[in-house]
C-alpha cells in the first residue's frame, strides 16, 4: 500500500546495544534512589564497593559507589554486576524490581502496571540514546531544542516516563524528546456544558482573537454553520490529538452525537510538546500562549488529565499570585517571575460528573489551560532554558551545567551564587514572608540566561501545585483550594525536600563528579544564600526559628515510596501534605554552615 509505514519502522531505536545501555542506566538509578529512600540497605564489601541481595538471597548486585550529602548514592554504572552463584547475569530493570519486590512493598495487583512503566521508561531511554546530543551543543541550543534534548525525566522517580496509553506511533508523534511539531485539534464546546474563566482584563473573545488567525476563525465558523449551529453558542478550545481520538470521540460520543461537542479540525499553528507532555509551546507563533491539555495517559503516578473544576479557579489564583509578586520588593529585586495561567475552559459531562467520585480521572478528560509564553518578556541577549537542563549529563558523561559555567567565563562558585540568588532566594522569601510554597523542580522552572549566566527565573505550573501553608492569609474565594496549613514538621520540607533533596542533591553530585566544585563549596554557597537573606530580613526572625533551614536533620520524604504505594494515583492533590511518606531523617548539608550566633534547632 502506497504511503503505509511498515510496523517495524516504529521501533528502530530498540536495539540490543541501546536496550542494554538503557537498562544499566536505569538499574543504576533504581539502586541509588531505592537506597536513598531506605527501601534497600547496601552492605559494604570493600573500599567503596557495595552489595545488595535479592529478597530470596539467590541474586546479588555489586557496584562501586560514593555516598554524598543527603544520602545520595553516586554509583558507577559500569561497575554494576549481577550474579547468581558464580554466574554473571544481564542487568535488567524489570528483573531488579522482581528481585526486590518484597523490599519495595508493591502490591501484587499494582506490580504489572509498575513493570509496564519501567519498560516504557527504558524504551524512552533507548530512543534518546539513538541520537544523543553533547552537553556542549545543548548548552548553547535554543529554548525548544533544549526542551526536546533532555534525557532523564524527573531525577527522583525511577519509573518516570511510563506514558501508559501511548502506542509506538503516538510516542513518535507526541513524546517531547521526539521534538516533532503537532497541530492541535480544536473543538466547540456548548456553553451549557462548558465554563470559561480568565484573568482580570481578559475576555473570551480577546483570547480567541489572540490565539487564532482570522482565516482559521472563519473556517471554524463555516464548519459550525454547515451543521446548522451558531458558533457564538459555543466555546472554542484546543485539545490534544490523542485525547480526541482515544477518549473524546469514544467516551464523549453521546455529546458529540448531540452536537454539544463539535470537532472543528486541526488548528493552523504548529506546537511542540514540552517535558510535562500535556503542555504545548507554539512554535509557529512563540508569542502566543502555551496550551495545557487533558491527556488521559498514566504517567508517573497520575492519569494526566485536567480537572474542569480546578480550571475554573485557576485564573483567579494566578491573579492573586501575580499581584503578590508585583508588590514585593525582594521578589522584584530578584526579578522573580511567573508565567500566568490566564484563561481556562472546562467541559462538564453530565454522566461522568453524576457518577464518578471526586478526583476521578473521569472528571479530568476535557479541559484546556492557556499559560503565558516567556518569549515576549525577553530582553536583548537573554535566552531561555528549562532548569531541568542543569541536571542533564550527556552520553559521554559531560554535564550541561559544566558547559554553561565554562562558556560564562565565571568561576564555578560565582556562577553558582548568581544562580542561587535568582532561584533559591525568591523561594526562601516566599516561604518565610508569605507561607507560600511552589513545586520548584527542574521542569517547572525556566531559566533566563544572559551570557550563559542565570539572571532570573520564571516559575510555571502554578494553580495546581502552589500551596499556602497557613490558615489566615486572605484569599479570593476561588483560590481557597490552594490553602493547606500543614504542620511545623512538614512545612520546611517545601525547601528542604523540594529544593535541597529533590534538586540540589543531584546538582551537587553532578558538579562534584565533574570536578567543577567540591561538596563543601556547593553547600557553603547554598548556606550563604539562605543566611544572607535572613540577615536582610530581621523582622522574620521568629519564622526563621520556627522553620529552621539550618536544622541538623529533617524528615526524609520519599517519592518512589508514594508511587510504589499506588502508581495510579500517588496522592490526592486536594490533601497533599497528610499523604507524604516520611521515613527517618536526613542530615542537613547546610547545618554545619550555620552562621555564628544563630540558635541551634
Amino acid at each position: 500500500m502506497t504511503g503505509t509505514v511498515e510496523p517495524y519502522a516504529l521501533v528502530p531505536h530498540l536495539t540490543p546495544e541501546r536496550w542494554q545501555r538503557a537498562n544499566r542506566m536505569l538499574v543504576r538509578k533504581a539502586l541509588a534512589e531505592f537506597a536513598h529512600e531506605r527501601l534497600i540497605a547496601p552492605e559494604p564489601v570493600g573500599a567503596g564497593r557495595y552489595r545488595v541481595g535479592s529478597d530470596d538471597g539467590s541474586v546479588e548486585y555489586q557496584y562501586d559507589a560514593t555516598v554524598l550529602a543527603l544520602d545520595h548514592w553516586h554509583i558507577d554504572a559500569d561497575s554494576i554486576r549481577r550474579r547468581r552463584d558464580d554466574r554473571k547475569l544481564p542487568l535488567d530493570a524489570v528483573d531488579l524490581v522482581l528481585d526486590l519486590r518484597e523490599s519495595l512493598g508493591i502490591r501484587t495487583d499494582l506490580l504489572p502496571v509498575y513493570l509496564e512503566e519501567i519498560t516504557s521508561t527504558l524504551a524512552s531511554s533507548a530512543y534518546k540514546l539513538a541520537d544523543p546530543i553533547t552537553a556542549e551543543s545543548l548548552s548553547g541550543a535554543d529554548f525548544q531544542a533544549i526542551e526536546a534534548g533532555m534525557s532523564e525525566g524527573h531525577p527522583c522517580f525511577v519509573a518516570n516516563n511510563g506514558r501508559l496509553g501511548f502506542g509506538a506511533d503516538d510516542y513518535l508523534r507526541h513524546a517531547p524528546e521526539a521534538g516533532r511539531p503537532v497541530r492541535l485539534v480544536w473543538v466547540a464546546a456548548h456553553r451549557d456544558r462548558s465554563t470559561f474563566t480568565c484573568s482580570t482584563g481578559l475576555t473570551y473573545e480577546a483570547l480567541i482573537r489572540c490565539e487564532l488567525d482570522p482565516s482559521t476563525l472563519t473556517r471554524f465558523a463555516g464548519r459550525m454553520e454547515s451543521l446548522g449551529l451558531d458558533v457564538d453558542d459555543f466555546h472554542l478550545m484546543p485539545v490534544h490529538p490523542w485525547q480526541w481520538t482515544n477518549r473524546l470521540a469514544v467516551s464523549f460520543a453521546d455529546d458529540v452525537a448531540r452536537r454539544r461537542l463539535v470537532c472543528l479540525g486541526y488548528g493552523d499553528d504548529e506546537h511542540q510538546p514540552q517535558q510535562s507532555i500535556r503542555t504545548f509551546f507554539n512554535v509557529s507563533r512563540p508569542d502566543r500562549h502555551y496550551v495545557k491539555t487533558s491527556l488521559s495517559i498514566l504517567n508517573m503516578g497520575f492519569v494526566r488529565g485536567l480537572s474542569a473544576r480546578y480550571m475554573k479557579g485557576t485564573p483567579a489564583i494566578n491573579d492573586w499570585l501575580s499581584d503578590l509578586i508585583a508588590d514585593d520588593v525582594i521578589l522584584v529585586e530578584s526579578r522573580f517571575g511567573i508565567l500566568r495561567e490566564r484563561a481556562a475552559i472546562g467541559y462538564h459531562h453530565e454522566g461522568f460528573e453524576a457518577s464518578a467520585p471526586t478526583g476521578s480521572p473521569y472528571h479530568k478528560m476535557l479541559a484546556t489551560l492557556w499559560r503565558e509564553s516567556p518569549v515576549p518578556s525577553l530582553a536583548h541577549r537573554e535566552r531561555l532554558a528549562t532548569m531541568a537542563s542543569l541536571l542533564h549529563v550527556d552520553h559521554e558523561g559531560h554535564p550541561v551545567i559544566g558547559a554553561l559555567i565554562a562558556r560564562s567565563g565565571l568561576a564555578p562558585v560565582e556562577w553558582l551564587r548568581r544562580y542561587l540568588h535568582v532561584y533559591l532566594r525568591p523561594l526562601v522569601h516566599c516561604f518565610y514572608a508569605y507561607d507560600l510554597a511552589f513545586m520548584p523542580h527542574g521542569e517547572n522552572v525556566i531559566l533566563v540566561l544572559e551570557d550563559d549566566i542565570p539572571v532570573r527565573v520564571l516559575m510555571k505550573d502554578l494553580a495546581e501545585e502552589i500551596v499556602l501553608l497557613n490558615a489566615t492569609t486572605p484569599l479570593p474565594p476561588e483560590a481557597e483550594r490552594i490553602r493547606d496549613p500543614g504542620s511545623d514538621e512538614v512545612n520546611p520540607l517545601a525547601i528542604l525536600t523540594d529544593v535541597f533533596d529533590c534538586f540540589f542533591r543531584f546538582l551537587n553530585a553532578i558538579l562534584v563528579a565533574d570536578g567543577t566544585t567540591s561538596e563543601d563549596d556547593f553547600w557553603q554557597a547554598v548556606a550563604d544564600c539562605v543566611a544572607e537573606y535572613q540577615r536582610q530580613m530581621p523582622h522574620l526572625a521568629d519564622k526563621f526559628r520556627r522553620y529552621d533551614l539550618f536544622a541538623k536533620r529533617f524528615p526524609l520524604s520519599c517519592l518512589n515510596r508514594l508511587q510504589l504505594r499506588d502508581n495510579r494515583q500517588m496522592i490526592d492533590l486536594a490533601n497533599q501534605t497528610e499523604q507524604l511518606v516520611l521515613v527517618g531523617t536526613l542530615d542537613n548539608p547546610i547545618a554545619r554552615f550555620r552562621p555564628a550566633g544563630r540558635s541551634v534547632a
